[in-house]
């Protein structure tokens, strides 16, 4: 694409997830235009990308109606230095990536002064406060959608919405490489591996931590030549985790890796997953799993007064297949026996497997085809549209 002035693009990323797609997409606008100046929120990928960073995309590492609370002052601070910056700077395009809670209400006092704004991944509106969908058609001129599903949602309400699919499903392979990585972790080939994920954020680890270990206590108790291997996404993280052994005394050793989620869900034969992006990365690395969550209890309490959740399933395995293939366990239902019991059951029935298999090889197509690619062309063509309505007039 030619242009006679540089893209000047404003973004802010949440966390390592969002510092991910941004730095992609930034990637993926820089091979289709000439000249690109980003600066916003950025992560380390980000800003290794080019993008000049004004704050960290950790800042907005924050989930859950109540625990937002505690770091209200410093985002509600945050957001006006923004809101200021922005404006002064007049990007040609702001694109919020992920972070919704605080992105949205962002782009609605940009949008509101005349900036073209872009929300990079839908919030689960269609899973839980619906009512929200029309904020963001009046504070967003597109929403990009990583599922296929969220685009006919928000047809029904007028909003502009493209589904560019997901970026993890183009750097997940079709196949995975059981052998190479465990040969990676060090590993033996033949040894039969659960994976315990619970959860990036610190909140997601204090709480499910606990029940992890004790669902790798039952499983080991009945299977004592099961390998357990944990990848842990941040140092935090691992403190959590390795402190909540205290709680488990008869825990099994867990092989704790630095990262590399990716790598471990390739090497095992089955994982138990907290309940976000992970359990996408596990369907796609085609390993059958269960998958936990829980909410701290005022949060939990909030959502089922208000009735505010809409969907029968809160794993993306199955949102995205349409039934309950993968057990899922919410809050109270979350505990060691469960999951345990839960996993040891499917793993030897051959049939759940290969239907398994076959389904999650299904969505993962669906999902494949250049997602960076397709956000940046969708942004582009948003862009000269605009100029082309301004020229018209």
């Amino acid at each position: 694409m030619t242009r006679a002035a540089p893209l000047r693009v404003g973004i802010v990323a949440g966390e390592s997830s969002g510092d991910q797609l941004g730095a992609a997409l930034i990637a993926a606008l820089r091979a289709r235009v000439s000249e690109v100046e980003c600066f916003g929120v950025a992560g380390p990928k980000m800003i290794a990308g080019g993008c000049e960073a004004w704050a960290d995309a950790e800042e907005l590492a924050v989930m859950g109606l109540t625990e937002v609370l505690h770091h209200l002052p410093r985002l509600l601070r945050l957001k006006a230095s923004l809101v200021s910056r922005f404006l002064a700077s007049r990007p040609d395009v702001f694109v919020g990536v992920d972070a919704p809670e605080f992105n949205l209400r962002l782009a609605r006092r940009l949008h509101a002064r005349g900036l073209t704004t872009v929300q990079y991944v839908s919030p689960q509106v269609w899973a839980w406060r619906q009512g929200r969908v029309r904020k963001i058609g009046s504070a967003c001129d597109l929403v990009l959608c990583l599922l296929p599903f969220e685009t006919a949602f928000y047809s029904q309400y007028g909003v502009a919405a493209a589904f560019v699919g997901h970026p993890l499903a183009d750097q997940i392979p079709l196949e995975a490489d059981r052998e190479g990585a465990r040969a990676a972790l060090g590993l033996h080939p033949l040894a039969t591996v659960i994976a315990l994920l619970p959860g990036s954020r610190l909140g997601e680890v204090g709480r499910l931590g606990a029940d992890f270990l004790a669902a790798a206590a039952w499983l080991a108790e009945r299977r004592p030549d099961l390998t357990f291997i944990a990848p842990m996404a941040t140092v935090r993280a691992r403190e959590v985790f390795e402190s909540k052994r205290t709680e488990v005394p008869a825990a099994p050793k867990v092989l704790l890796i630095d990262g590399r989620a990716q790598e471990a869900l390739a090497a095992c034969d089955a994982a138990i997953v907290a309940s976000g992006t992970a359990t996408l990365e596990t369907m796609l690395s085609r390993r059958p799993m269960v998958a936990a969550y829980r909410f701290s209890a005022l949060t939990a309490f909030l959502l089922r007064r208000l009735g505010l959740v809409k969907v029968p399933y809160f794993s993306h395995p199955n949102l995205l297949i349409g039934r309950a293939l993968v057990p899922e366990f919410l809050q109270e239902q979350v505990s060691g026996a469960a999951l345990g019991e839960a996993l040891l059951g499917r793993l030897s029935d051959r049939e759940y497997l290969r239907e398994l298999d076959d389904e999650f090889r299904k969505v993962h197509e669906t999902l494949r085809g250049g997602a960076a690619g397709r956000a940046a062309d969708a942004i582009l063509t948003l862009l000269e549209d605009r100029d082309s309505r301004k020229t018209g007039q």
